[in-house]
Order: C-alpha cells, then structure tokens, then sequence
C-alpha cells in the first residue's frame, strides 16, 4: 500500500495564508501556497530533497517564507544543506547560507523585516536578501538544542502555545506537551515527539494531539495527526496527507470537512514568478 503524504504547514501571524509542506516520496518536497480566507491552494515548487519543516518560517504578512533544505550535494555550491529565505510559496532563494551539515540551520521571522537565523556552528552567506534585516544576537532567552526543537520549540511558543512539560518516556523516546485554549470551553494539545526508533511513516520528530473538554475533562486522543491549529472558525489538522478542518462540539468534533488531498500529486518542475 503506498505511503500517505506528509504534511505540515506554517501559517500567516497577520494574515489569513499559510504554506503547506508536502513531502513525499521520501527525497520529494513541494510547497503549496493556502488562501484561507476561501480554502484555495495554490503550487509552488518541489525540491529533490528535504525540507526540515520544523527549522521554517513565514513571515507575519505571508510573503517570504525562511527554510532548512538538504539534497546530499556535499561538493555543491551550498555544500548539500542551506537556509534559505524565498516569496512565499515559491522555494526560489532571495537570501540563501551554505550550512554544510544538518546541525542547527533555518530561522524565524521577528517581523515582516527582520529574521534570525539558527547559525549554531555557522554558515557561509552566498546572498543577503534585499530589504530584510537579520537580527544577529539569538532573541530568545530558551534554547533548545541544534536539531528541530531548537526552531520548532520557539515558533510554537511564539505563536500561542504553552510549554507544559517535557518528559523522557524511555531510553530512545521524549516528549514535549504544548497546550493552546481553543475558544472556551476547550484545550488543543501537541505532544512533539523525538525518538531513534519512529514508527513506519513517520520520521524521528512527529507531532501527536488531543482535545480536552475543560468542562467535563475527557480527552479525546488524536495519534494520527501529525500537525493541528486552531482559530475562531474551528481546529484544522493534517491526517494522512489530507486537510481537515472542525468546529469542538459537545461530543468532540462536530461535522469534519475535508479541504484538500494533497496525495496525488506528481513532481512537476515550476519557475518561480521572480
């Protein structure tokens, strides 16, 4: 049976855009651009490679997106990994770091302006991009680590959601909890998961979610979905390559909209529109 896509997105702080992440097969990525204010998706372009989603950014306004990409290339010009920052959704660098290694890497944006880059051990500027500013001193009091949390962990905090605890749940495995109150009645939980031995499908760094009922405390668990937000208009998630979206009822969820299924998609080389 073929493997499902995988998804995760980056949505918009001042804005009703996101950029959906697809990966799959393993060494394909595409990056799809979401209108939210109607649901409509719009391609960007695919890279044979990875794209460590979890070291990634958009910016406030939706309009350059900063990225941590490997192909492998070791002797190429950025040296097989880099970070990059392009117009949203497009991959096309208006800034790009030769990083070399998959240690540390990608960046967040403080505001429409100004980014900082996850340096760790260092990269090499082969483009400044034209009108934004980087912030060169870390922002942020936490750290954690130089894989995807130390990213990851920071964006999600940044974008509302509260650290709780973090746990070792045996020798190979640890999770963070991050909870976010969804109107008021209700807790949407992430538990961002690392491990050496992932499950099939999934890769050493996977999200897991529940929905708490405040009120009554039943918890409804939600293993498959490996991303979920929440706004005014319901709880959005991503499940085996599809694009949900559900207002909490009584019960749990009320009625379940499928919005897009990414699944079938092919590798189509694009030119960016710049």
């Amino acid at each position: 049976m073929a493997t499902s896509a995988r998804i995760h997105i980056l949505l918009a702080r001042e804005r009703n855009y996101a950029v959906i992440i697809r990966r799959g097969p393993s060494k394909r990525v595409c990056t799809i651009g979401w209108d939210r204010t109607n649901n409509s998706f719009t391609a960007g372009q695919w890279l044979k490679g990875k794209i460590y989603e979890r070291r990634s950014d958009l910016s406030p306004d939706g309009k350059h997106m900063i990225y941590f990409a490997m192909n492998g290339k070791w002797h190429s010009e950025t040296d097989g990994s880099w970070t990059a920052i392009s117009r949203a959704p497009y991959l096309k660098t208006v800034g790009l770091w030769a990083k070399g290694d998959c240690w540390h890497g990608g960046g967040l944006f403080l505001t429409n302006k100004t980014y900082w880059i996850n340096h760790g051990y260092g990269h090499r500027t082969l483009t400044a991009p034209h009108a934004l500013r980087e912030i060169k001193d870390p922002p942020f009091e936490a750290c954690y680590g130089g894989e995807c949390p130390g990213v990851y962990f920071l964006r999600l905090q940044r974008d509302g959601w509260q650290l709780c605890q973090s746990e070792k749940a045996g020798k190979s495995r640890s999770v963070a909890t991050f909870e976010k109150k969804v109107y008021s009645e209700w807790t949407l939980r992430k538990l961002a998961i690392a491990t050496t031995d992932p499950p099939e499908g999934k890769g050493c760094y996977y999200d897991e979610h529940q929905l708490q009922n405040l009120h009554s405390g039943v918890v409804w668990n939600f293993p498959d979905w490996e991303w979920a937000e929440a706004d005014q208009k319901g709880i959005y998630w991503a499940n085996k390559g599809k694009l949900f979206m559900a207002a909490p009822g009584i019960a749990g969820l009320g009625e379940i909209t499928e919005l897009h299924d990414f699944n079938n998609m092919q590798f189509t080389p694009a030119e960016a529109p710049y």
